[in-house]
């Protein structure tokens, strides 16, 4: 069966005005988050810590905070059989169970992926801190194991497993930390190219800081790739890229450069259902014709729901804003608690989207004035205050007045707003 993924890559690039849009379902969170990747069991109502009812997604024991693996497939099979996304990310275990096992894409238009490296900035483990120091190279899969299951594929026939995999790059701004990145990155499309495995590349901001202005992370990053994929001829390069949206002139700067270059935009983490949208519709405005999203799906309280928003929105049928009420309206049909009422679930508060912070660091701040008079920002978790830094009279933080206390407060904000 034609695959979606590419009959749209190709309509992209003989017509660049149109509209076909790629929409991913990062469903691959078990290469970082453990037990928590399936995401956070949602409840209809409650009437008691032992009478909850769980939402239509959900069937078995509320004693746990997190859906387990069976469950997990399942959604997967859900959305998979729904048929509004183009690609499913997966990892190489869940691969093997749902694309080789059972055959479920065989017959989909969706195309099954697997995540074909985890570098250490995913390593997202709970009371770890391998996120906070610089992201170094690492493979779990091997191409072999993502496409049939086994250290060695037989190659006179198809695949029975996924014949695409995302590849991550993180660019720290150190010339040895960086220069490894980019030869472990050469061996994997070599390798690719040889066993006719093709690939996406994920390229995150720096993990750390990389004593680039958050302002200017944008253009640390489009230079870089471009840089980076100069030296790679057609054979070797991404289906397209997968990048931190950094705003309108950044996003059309990279899309505009190299017209048979796809950008694509990943998701990041938790926020409003507005911010979600709101991301996706201003993405594909300004040059994006993909999107990844993982957390922002699988935190939602009705996946199917908030899928079929992000493809109306990016086929132009609805708004953004439209997409919100209209999502709270099937929550009510279903009967299900939405985390959020519609009102705060309208609010916009993801930086990223509206332009006036770090575009890099994606965190959430509130505006006051400090004791000597300086504008200060507050970051916030879960209702509580936790740090302040000085910033400047656009939002960005002011890292020249910051000292040693107020970096660390920032970064480490930062990275909870990122990794939740």
């Amino acid at each position: 069966m034609q695959k979606s993924l590419d009959l749209k890559l190709a309509e992209i690039k003989k017509n660049r005005s149109s509209r076909a849009f790629v929409i991913a379902d990062a469903k691959d969170a078990d290469m970082a988050f453990g037990v928590r990747a399936p995401g956070p069991r949602q409840y209809i109502s409650a009437k008691g810590p032992h009478s909850a009812q769980f939402s239509p997604e959900v069937w078995t024991r509320e004693e746990y905070g997190h859906r387990n693996l069976p469950e997990f497939l399942d959604i997967i099979r859900d959305v998979t059989r729904q048929g509004l996304v183009d690609i499913m990310l997966m990892s190489a275990s869940v691969n093997e169970q749902l694309s080789i096992k059972e055959g479920l894409f065989k017959n989909s238009m969706m195309t099954p992926a697997a995540r074909a490296n985890d570098t250490t900035d995913v390593w997202v483990i709970r009371h770890g801190r391998y996120v906070r120091e610089p992201a170094q190279t690492f493979r779990s899969a091997s191409i072999d194991h993502i496409q049939c299951g086994k250290l060695e594929c037989d190659r006179n026939g198809e695949f029975p497993g996924a014949n695409l995999g995302l590849y991550s790059v993180t660019f720290v701004n150190d010339l040895k930390q960086d220069r490894l990145t980019l030869q472990t990155f050469k061996e994997f499309r070599e390798e690719a190219e040889r066993k006719k495995f093709r690939y996406f590349l994920e390229v995150f901001d720096p993990n750390v800081d990389s004593g680039v202005p958050p302002e200017k992370l944008g253009e640390f990053i489009n230079d870089h790739i471009i840089r980076s994929l100069a030296g790679v001829t057609e054979a070797g390069r991404p289906l397209f890229l997968k990048i931190v949206y950094h705003g309108p002139r950044l996003m059309e700067e990279l899309a505009q450069y190299d017209p048979n270059l796809v950008v694509g935009i990943l998701g990041g983490g938790a926020g409003t259902t507005y911010d979600a949208f709101k991301l996706i519709h201003d993405a594909q405005k300004h040059g994006a014709r993909v999107a990844l999203f993982g957390r922002k799906i699988n935190n939602a309280e009705h996946q199917l729901a908030f899928i079929e928003m992000l493809r109306r929105i990016t086929d132009g049928q609805i708004s953004p804003e439209e997409a919100v009420r209209a999502y709270h309206g099937v929550l009510q049909s279903l009967k299900i608690q939405p985390k959020l009422s519609l009102e705060k679930d309208m609010e916009l508060t993801d930086q990223a989207v509206s332009y006036g912070g770090s575009g890099g660091g994606r965190t959430s701040v509130s505006m006051a004035r400090g004791t000597k008079g300086r504008n200060v920002a507050t970051g916030a978790k879960q209702g509580k205050t936790s740090s302040t830094w000085p910033v400047l009279p656009d939002g960005s933080p002011d890292f020249s007045s910051m000292d040693s206390s107020q970096r660390l407060a920032y970064h480490s904000n930062r990275l909870n707003r990122r990794y939740g």
